[in-house]
């Protein structure tokens, strides 16, 4: 940022901070161990944020709109009036001159806010224009592979001098400071602020105001808060200005921004040129002065006014004053022209900015669960507690608000209700959220319920719960001990009727299994005889009843089939819990069907003995 603007801007403790003020709190991710900052506290622009709860700024914005002192020598506007209006040739693969991490973590993160709130319409050139202005993009892209820096970017200590006097809020951890906060990192944020809006964006499980990935999605989501559409020019003024309450901050990050807008070239880490044309004529290479260069305001003597000469008195002239003629007509009466009154000069005033608002689930830094006892149910039936988790913040106190997904996992029937295997819930004032009300299937064995904050990337909180099948002790045959008999290639007649008890109370919903078998002492069922009426193939012989309300499984005749195989067979019943009973099954061949008998053969008539009356001749009636 150029020094002249610093010199316009400086007005002490509150005044507007000439460049990027540290992003105001960007969201969850996990810091890393600090680096002790080197001696000479090289590295990028300083700017100061909002986020300590018992400091706040007094004007609203994201930086308390403080002074601060670049290590970096300032930047020029590369619009300046007078400048070439031709931009660089483009020379690189890509369409930036930044550094190729820089330049990916801007486009990472213009996507990743893209896809959770697209309404905003974050270009990444935007975020290229403040990382211009606050670090020279992470100090011409000195990071390592990760996108960290390889030392930290710390500004000077914000004690009240020249500053903001902002006490530690980090214990040290982002800054090395245990008595005073210093901004941060490459965007330039104050533990405080990153505290709140940190993000992890390159998954390494830190949030590190370090780390260019991170920071810079951090970024992209502190100038899209409070629903704001940056395709719309007042919208985008007011995000910049949120940054750093400054008109002059505004002009000279949308100059960086257009810039970048219309296309330069990417260039290798570690290459980036850092600017060397200093606005304010200090030319100190790159190492500008210890202390902020602040010089008292030229002061100007106030104009005086001649005071008017008094009329000469009487002594010492020798002649009376003239007196005015007395005059009764008022249209003679000499009047004072009236004059137009003064309005004093207006100072110009920034735009009013508004204090960003944190979306719950960008504060929530970790889900917990909440010990609910064993998650168990028996087939059929719902779970007894349901899974509940904890929303915390960074400082472990509840947030409200947040949308919470709850997912069945594994190889389950279980449902929530509405068959659904997900639900997302909101938590209320406690921060806690419990999934609805889940219910077993008839599926035994464990699965898992998974917890996860919506459009984030923290750790689920997993609940294992596991369905277990209803037992009954008893099983008990209604119809009597008789056994069930059929003929070959028909079915069963009688009906069978077998109670289900548990501790002497009725088991329903109990599974029993039932399979034929040749004997009591037999473990596998039978290869012939007696099947199940609809079923066929191997498991023809096996099939698995539910007991009713009353505990009671039902074969009406006709369900049991006796096969082609006579003989002696059994119906084992077992249920969970140990209850079983064995059914008699006897098979009989049909009785044989008797052959007909052959009847004797009738005599013919040509056979017949040639001495009957038949064949004898009658007298000749003339004889």
């Amino acid at each position: 940022m150029a020094a002249q603007l610093g010199r316009r801007l400086r007005k002490g403790a509150t005044s507007g901070a000439v460049v990027a003020a540290a992003v105001a709190a960007l969201a969850a991710s996990q810091a890393p161990e600090m680096i002790p900052p080197p001696t000479d506290n090289a590295g990028g622009d300083r700017a100061i944020g909002t986020g300590d709860a018992t400091t706040p700024p007094s004007d609203g914005s994201a930086t308390g709109d403080s002074p601060y002192f670049t290590e970096l020598p300032p930047l020029n506007t590369p619009n300046k009036p007078g400048a070439p209006t031709h931009l660089p040739v483009i020379t690189g693969p890509a369409e930036a001159g930044i550094p190729a991490s820089v330049l990916a973590a801007y486009k990472r993160a213009e996507a990743s806010v893209r896809s959770t709130d697209p309404g905003c319409n974050l270009p990444w050139q935007l975020l290229a224009g403040i990382g211009k202005v606050e670090s020279g993009q992470a100090r011409g892209g000195g990071v390592d592979a990760n996108g960290t820096t390889h030392s930290p970017i710390l500004g000077p200590a914000l004690n009240g001098v020249g500053f903001a006097n902002i006490s530690d809020t980090d214990g040290g951890a982002y800054d090395g400071d245990k008595i005073h906060d210093r901004a941060v990192g490459p965007m330039q944020f104050i533990p405080s602020t990153w505290a709140t809006w940190g993000q992890d964006a390159n998954s390494d499980g830190k949030k590190d105001p370090n780390n260019i990935y991170d920071a810079a999605q951090a970024a992209g989501l502190y100038l899209c808060a409070n629903d704001r559409n940056l395709a719309l020019k007042a919208d985008l003024d007011r995000a910049v200005l949120s940054y750093n309450r400054s008109t002059e901050y505004l002009n000279t990050v949308l100059s960086w921004f257009e810039y970048y807008k219309r296309g330069t070239h990417q260039v290798p880490d570690g290459t980036g040129v850092l600017p060397v044309d200093r606005s304010d004529k200090r030319d100190r290479g790159n190492r500008p002065a210890s202390t902020p260069p602040y010089s008292p305001l030229p002061t100007t003597p106030a104009p005086t006014t001649p005071a008017p000469k008094p009329d000469p008195k009487p002594s010492e002239t020798g002649v009376p004053p003239k007196t005015p003629p007395a005059t009764t007509d008022p249209s003679k009466t000499p009047t004072t022209p009236p004059t137009k009154p003064t309005v004093p000069p207006t100072k110009p005033t920034d735009p009013p900015t508004t204090n960003p608002t944190v979306p719950p689930a960008v504060r929530v830094a970790r889900l917990t669960t909440v010990a609910t006892g064993a998650l168990t149910a028996t087939t059929g039936n719902a779970f007894g507690k349901a899974p509940t988790v904890a929303a915390l913040d960074a400082s472990g106190a509840p947030v409200t608000g947040v949308s919470i997904k709850f997912e069945i996992v594994g190889s389950t029937d279980a449902r929530f209700a509405g068959a659904a295997t997900t639900a997302t819930v909101t938590t209320g004032s406690s921060g806690l959220a419990a999934s609805p009300a889940l219910r077993a299937g008839q599926k035994v064995g464990p699965f898992t319920v998974r917890a996860t904050v919506v459009n984030r990337t923290l750790a689920a909180a997993e609940f294992t719960a596991t369905v277990t099948a209803r037992q009954a002790d008893t099983l008990t045959r209604l119809d009597g001990d008789a056994a069930l008999s059929a003929t070959t290639g028909t079915g069963f007649t009688q009906q069978l009727r077998v109670k289900a008890t548990d501790k002497g109370a009725l088991a329903p919903g109990v599974l029993v299994t039932g399979a034929v078998v040749t004997s009591k002492t037999a473990t596998d069922a039978s290869a012939e005889g007696p099947y199940f009426k609809g079923e066929a193939g191997a498991t023809a012989r096996t099939r698995v009843f539910t007991t009713d309300a009353d505990g009671l499984i039902t074969l009406a005749p006709g369900d049991l089939l006796a096969g082609d195989k006579a003989g002696t067979f059994f119906l084992r019943l077992m249920a969970p819990g140990g209850g079983s009973t064995f059914v008699e099954l006897t098979v009989a061949a049909p009785e044989p069907t008797p052959e007909p008998s052959t009847p004797e053969p009738t005599p013919s008539t040509s056979d017949a003995p040639t001495d009957s009356p038949e064949a004898t001749s009658s007298p000749s009636p003339s004889a």
